[in-house]
């Protein structure tokens, strides 16, 4: 199962909730379930219009074949970023962590609680479905805090314009 979160900045210092969701992948052959998740990001970006996109860097979990597995489908979720002309910022866990809830050593509960008030949600979106959600609004302060320095890039669906 792949998270995803979209969220609206403000240009304020704020987000606004736009969808988040999960992309179920099923227990079918891995190659069938890459295919998922590609074609599930694709969606996701045709049906919203991202243009930008943030993701988790991979971490080495205990298990290396589980670790080599999430590699696998964070790059099926590149790819169709990028295909799309997406751009892609990767952020470590401590990271957002770090922007959301204020220290890098936050446990995913505490994540979902502070992704519900930021964005004013009414109820708990699935852990999955926040930890994506919290990787928005990351990003979204990463980019607007780095934009009007020039450090950044804004892009229109046409193409690249830089800041």
């Amino acid at each position: 199962m792949t998270g995803y979160g979209i969220v609206r900045d403000t240009g304020r210092g704020g987000c606004i909730y736009v969808a988040s969701g999960c992309i179920r992948t099923g227990s079918g052959e891995l190659h069938e379930r890459l295919q998922i998740v590609y074609r599930g990001v694709r969606e996701i970006i045709k049906t919203y219009g991202p243009v930008t996109m943030g993701i988790e860097k991979v971490f080495m979990a205990k298990n290396a074949d589980s670790a080599l597995k999430l590699g696998q489908a964070r790059g099926a979720a590149i790819v169709a970023g990028a295909e799309e002309c997406l751009e892609i910022a990767e952020y470590t866990a401590t990271q957002v962590k770090q922007a959301v809830v204020g220290t890098g050593a936050a446990n995913k509960e505490q994540v979902q609680m502070m992704v519900m008030h930021m964005l004013k949600l009414t109820s708990k979106p699935q852990i999955d479905a926040s930890d994506a959600l919290a990787i928005a609004i990351c990003h979204a302060h990463t980019r607007s805090s780095l934009l009007p320095h020039g450090l950044g890039t804004a892009r229109s669906r046409g193409g690249r314009l830089r800041l």
